[in-house]
């Protein structure tokens, strides 16, 4: 299933930023090259979590177990085209999973381990699998039980694949697919009269957004491949590089992010989840790991507690990744000051959007942690080599005219190689977010800035629809969060914006995780905000103080959780108080 035109390809092979090389392509380029080399590791606290041991598997191990797989998904009836389902954690059957469907020219749509049957029968619903892959039982839950009880919803569903013993009769136990040496023949024979093309459908990750229902962006290797390219280029990855990857395997932080990065470099993947803070530092040091990712409440803490690095081996990091909120620029400096360490600061979705503020770009980390490359204008050049075929432009919501003026926040508008082609099966989703000249409109807002008067930069301002409206101001809640995060008694911290029946308008809540021993208040932060001279419209009139703030799989805060209990907090009689405690 092809997901770009046949003009749209012709273009961008001809400009050379899409190849014929499929992910497949790049394993097997590894395997021949680095047989006995060390590829895949498993989490070293996999038997405390899920069932099974750790494993450790060379280049020509790991592509035995794929094409063992590979060849037991075509016994099932697999191939090209149909929908594979996966919901497995970061171990090395996940990796293998992928390898195995991307060999047979299938479609892999993996889903968080976090999904319960009522997100399942959602995603479900919209693909119709032909097969599912997933587990017995990861930290005490038992999702073959889960998936059993949705099968009879979904008649496409023929197979069942399970790590675990003791499975239920109709579901195939995984590690007797694994442990079975496959049929040669079918599979080459399969192989030769199934092409593989780098322009079709390999991946159907899940994102909602603002939306109520889930959206499937499908995505081909060519897509892939060249958002890869700006963690390998942004980080400087050499060949063979060790990389550990601490986020769910299941849309582009980690697939983007590391799988495909690791594929490029041909190194060592080391797998962890869920994340466990001094597991995490043992693989750094144990892996002589060069570069790995982490929230930035992870980066900061980390910081603020230096006797937790004290013993670890921070000797081969080259580099690290952050992203998914906006950075402070105290972390990225103290990263670099304390431990000779760069950050990467990452901003992107499942659709494909990306920027990437690299050291290469962004020398200064404090300016790195702000602002990021303003990609896709002319006049402005960069070295990584996935910026070349970006073209960018900023949007007023309100007129739709193109922003050109410093300072000015509009919609970030994209047009890209690593673009997503539209949303699965949702053509009415699919146009609201593309213009007539196929930039994808990401609901991003941002700003040109810059040093100098040169105005090379983009800052990120925020989400169009978080945005709040207050005496008819608008209000930026990252700008908020962004000042917050340097107020002592703050460890993390989020804005957002409520109704307020009384004035009819929407007031400013901050909700605050504090730290340990300390009690924040209404007025001490608005005493804060108020030292740093900010417009009096933009101060919070409540503050809400929990103990950790809701996140999705990859730490992302769900705004929109936090609403909803405080919208009921607020209805229940609570409205009157300037500060409540909630649990969420």
């Amino acid at each position: 299933m092809r997901l770009a035109s046949p003009e749209l390809i012709a273009t961008y092979t001809q400009r050379g930023w899409w190849g014929t090389a499929t992910l497949t392509d790049l394993f097997q380029q590894n395997v021949e090259r680095n047989p006995g080399e060390i590829a895949l590791v498993d989490p070293a606290n996999r038997a405390e979590v899920t069932t099974g041991s750790v494993q450790r598997l060379t280049y020509a191990d790991l592509h035995t177990l794929v094409n063992r797989l590979a060849d037991g998904l075509l016994a099932q009836g697999v191939g090209q085209d149909d929908i594979v389902m996966v919901q497995l954690p970061n171990i090395a059957e996940l990796v293998m999973t992928y390898l195995a469907v991307s060999q047979i020219g299938a479609i892999i749509s993996p889903v968080p381990v976090q999904y319960r049957t009522h997100e399942l029968r959602q995603v479900m619903s919209i693909t119709q699998p032909k097969a599912f892959i997933t587990t017995s039982q990861f930290m005490g839950f038992n999702y073959v039980e889960m998936i059993q009880g949705l099968r009879g919803e979904f008649p496409a569903l023929k197979t069942v694949i399970a790590l675990g013993d003791d499975l239920p009769e109709g579901v195939i136990a995984l590690n007797e697919v694994l442990a079975q040496p496959h049929h040669a023949d079918r599979l080459n024979s399969y192989l030769q009269s199934h092409p593989l093309d780098a322009n079709a459908c390999f991946t159907i990750c899940w994102t909602s957004g603002t939306e109520a229902e889930p959206k499937g962006v499908p995505r081909s290797h060519n897509h892939w491949i060249t958002i890869a390219y700006a963690t390998v280029d942004g980080a400087e990855l050499q060949a063979g590089c060790h990389v550990l990857n601490p986020f769910p395997m299941v849309n582009m932080s980690a697939i983007g992010g590391m799988l495909v990065p690791w594929l490029l470099t041909g190194g060592k993947l080391v797998m962890h989840q869920p994340l466990n803070l001094s597991v995490f530092l043992q693989q750094i040091a144990t892996e002589q790991i060069h570069y790995t990712v982490a929230p930035p409440v992870l980066m900061n803490l980390l910081l603020m507690k230096p006797a937790l690095l004290a013993n670890t081996d921070l000797s081969h990091i080259t580099c690290l990744g952050s992203g998914s909120s906006p950075l402070s620029p105290w972390m990225t400096t103290q990263w670099k000051e304390q431990y000779g360490i760069d950050v990467l600061n990452f901003f992107g979705s499942n659709e494909g959007t990306s920027f990437v503020s690299a050291p290469g770009e962004i020398p200064d980390p404090a300016e790195r942690a702000r602002f990021f490359p303003r990609y896709g204008v002319p006049g402005y050049s960069w070295r990584l080599r996935f910026a070349d075929g970006i073209q960018t432009k900023l949007v007023d919501p309100e007129t739709h005219q193109v922003v050109t003026e410093p300072h000015v926040p509009g919609e970030m508008a994209i047009k890209s190689p690593a673009i997503f082609s539209g949303y699965y099966d949702r053509p009415e989703m699919t146009a609201k977010v593309f213009d007539s000249d196929g930039y994808f409109y990401t609901g991003d807002l941002f700003a040109i800035d810059g040093e100098g008067g040169e105005w090379n930069r983009y800052r990120f301002v925020g989400r169009l629809k978080d945005i709040i409206i207050r005496a008819g101001m608008k209000i930026a809640p990252e700008e908020l969060e962004h000042l917050l995060a340097e107020f002592p008694k703050v460890a993390e911290v989020a804005v957002l914006g409520v109704p307020d029946r009384r004035l009819n308008e929407e007031q400013v809540v901050v909700v605050v995780v504090p730290k340990p021993e300390t009690q924040p208040t209404l007025s001490e932060i608005t005493d804060f905000l108020k030292a740093k001279d900010i417009a009096a419209y933009k101060l919070p009139r409540k503050l809400v103080l929990v103990t950790a703030l809701p996140r999705n799989p990859v730490g992302k805060i769900l705004k929109r959780t936090l609403r909803e209990k405080i919208e009921e907090a607020l209805g229940s009689g609570q409205h009157e108080a300037d500060e409540l405690a909630l649990t969420v």
